[in-house]
């Protein structure tokens, strides 16, 4: 009986952790605008000198975190590699 109440008490926990963060996500489609971005498409072409926003955005506002996000792809596919090599042993 007492775990049954603790099973029930869990999935309501875990259900209002759900609802509440499913409750603060905006509708798809709909554009939820920043400040920055007004400031982004304004200088992007003056500050880095590139006529696409998305590029200098990526590569030069925020390169720091793209170098990041690249290191752990690679670090992913080297781990994948050699997780799946073949070695002396498997012949």
């Amino acid at each position: 009986m007492k775990r049954r109440v603790l099973f029930l008490v869990a999935v309501l926990v875990v259900a209002g952790v759900f609802w509440g963060a499913l409750s603060r996500i905006h509708p798809f489609g709909d554009t939820a605008r920043a400040p920055m971005d007004d400031y982004y498409l304004e200088n992007a072409q003056q500050e880095r000198s590139v006529n696409n926003v998305v590029t200098s955005i990526v590569f030069d506002y925020r390169g720091f975190d793209t170098l990041g996000e690249a290191a752990v792809l690679f670090t992913a596919v080297c781990s994948v590699l050699a997780l799946f090599r073949k070695g002396s042993e498997g012949k």
